[in-house]
């Protein structure tokens, strides 16, 4: 058992360290699509369905979404909360908002397409607050150095391993739930506000709210088809899903750069002048 664990501990950090070296390595356009990819939810997944019967992946996925809503929760929480108070104790008031979201989220009745209707529901009031609270762009450009990267990855493996192994063995909601937990907005907004400062930090966590709708693709897909189609099909196919709602989020990020640009650069119309 122990074993187990660490085999799936090491493989998961691997590829959280990875994908976050090659985000800085392949330039804006692969690194921005690459930045998107369900670098914790991956590895789990891939894992669980080596492992578990399609039931219990299906069952997992939709509990991965309603996880996924309370990570909107915790973002909020993160945002209200980090220009008042230190990074630990704002993550962790986030964390408490999650525990008890997730598990209420999961009892709710319905299936996967009321969990998405839910998401977009919880993202709309997210997007709400964080008009209000003006969040502005990062005046400075955040880079991960290797502690980010190893802590990062340390903690997703564990998350992983205990969630594949351990905790599966109380059924598909815990080790779903587990998966879902927001690791990469936990670090990045301890590290960020650690080294740049609270205003940094949200906006970055804020930023990074609509960038999750490609895992919520990964796991839409996954719960759909994980019954019908074999378990490396599923886990491709819904990793292309993922992939490509990521590559046209940031696609759209880019067209709305060069739109400001282009405005910019044209001036003021002379003819609102006269």
């Amino acid at each position: 058992m122990l074993s187990v664990l660490l085999a799936k501990l090491i493989a998961t950090a691997l590829v959280v360290v990875g994908v976050s070296i090659s985000v800085g390595k392949l330039g804006p356009r692969l690194g921005g699509i690459l930045a998107g990819t369900p670098i914790v939810l991956g590895p789990g997944y891939f894992f669980m369905l080596q492992e578990r019967p399609a039931e219990f992946i299906e069952v997992a996925a939709l509990s991965t979404l309603h996880a996924l809503v309370a990570t909107l929760l915790f973002s909020i929480c993160f945002v209200v909360s980090a220009h008042r108070m230190g990074a630990l104790a704002s993550l962790g008031l986030a964390t408490l908002c999650w525990i008890p979201a997730a598990i209420v989220f999961s009892l709710m009745p319905g299936g996967v397409w009321l969990a998405v209707l839910l998401y977009a529901g919880v993202l709309l009031l997210a997007e709400g607050v964080k008009r209000a609270l003006r969040l502005n762009q990062p005046a400075v450009v955040a880079t991960s150095g290797w502690f980010d990267l190893v802590l990062r990855g340390l903690l997703a493996g564990v998350l992983v391993s205990v969630a594949t192994t351990l905790a599966a063995r109380s059924g598909p909601l815990l080790s779903g739930m587990l998966v879902g937990f927001p690791v990469g907005l936990f670090t990045i907004g301890w590290t960020l506000h650690q080294r740049y400062g609270a205003e940094v930090a949200r906006a970055t966590v804020g930023a990074a709210q609509q960038g999750m709708l490609s895992l919520v693709a990964f796991a839409v897909v996954t719960a759909t088809l994980v019954s019908i189609t074999p378990p490396m099909v599923t886990f491709l196919l819904s990793l292309a899903a993922s992939i490509s709602v990521s590559a046209l989020l940031f696609l759209r990020s880019q067209w709305r750069v060069r739109r400001t640009l282009a405005r910019c650069a044209q001036g003021p119309d002379p003819l609102r002048k006269q």
